[in-house]
């Protein structure tokens, strides 16, 4: 499995017992919703691995409890505390409305009411304290704050997102 058809579901937090079971850390809204899983992929040394589970229940509110199969000793628990955590893409559970995945939105263009077309999302920036659009229009980059309040639509058949931005901001980067 590669990395790009997958999305990062958290990661192994630590060691819950001696028998090599594990918390996970689930970077989610709704834990709830893996709690049954069969399996996840462990990346290690940067490859995608799966690790089966023979259990898991939740554990306090982000974590889950698991015990997979073959991790039978705290040594090789200990191994895998740190690893990031991923799901295939088809995992996730379809969104709609103005409600969109960052992946799902790259290629989509952004368009401005006041201004019309304003670029071409390449990616999302999530490292900030906001959530930036990096978008491309010919040459110029530019980073369109992910605000709800800019948002007005989503449209996934047009492959748009349309905006109301604060006037100059598109201009600033022209």
């Amino acid at each position: 499995m590669r990395k790009a058809d997958c999305f990062y579901l958290g990661k192994i937090a630590k060691k819950f017992s001696f028998k090599g079971e594990l918390l996970l850390y689930l970077d989610t809204d709704e834990p709830h919703l893996y709690q049954n899983l069969e399996s996840v992929f462990v990346e290690c040394n940067n490859e995608l691995i799966p690790f089966f589970m023979e259990s898991a229940s939740l554990h306090k509110n982000d974590f889950l409890r698991v015990k997979f199969e073959d991790v039978n000793s705290e040594a090789e628990a200990d191994e895998l505390i740190g690893n990031a955590l991923y799901l295939p893409l088809s995992f996730l559970p379809k969104l709609s409305g103005n409600k969109f995945y960052f992946h799902e939105v790259i290629g989509f263009t952004i368009v401005d009411q006041k201004e019309g077309r304003v670029g071409v999302i390449q990616s999302v920036n999530d490292t900030t304290a906001q959530p930036l659009f990096e978008v491309l229009d010919g040459e110029t980059e530019m980073l369109i704050p992910m605000i709800d309040q800019f948002l007005v639509k989503v449209d996934r058949a047009k492959k748009e997102i349309v905006m109301n931005l604060p006037e100059g901001l598109v201009d600033m980067y022209r």
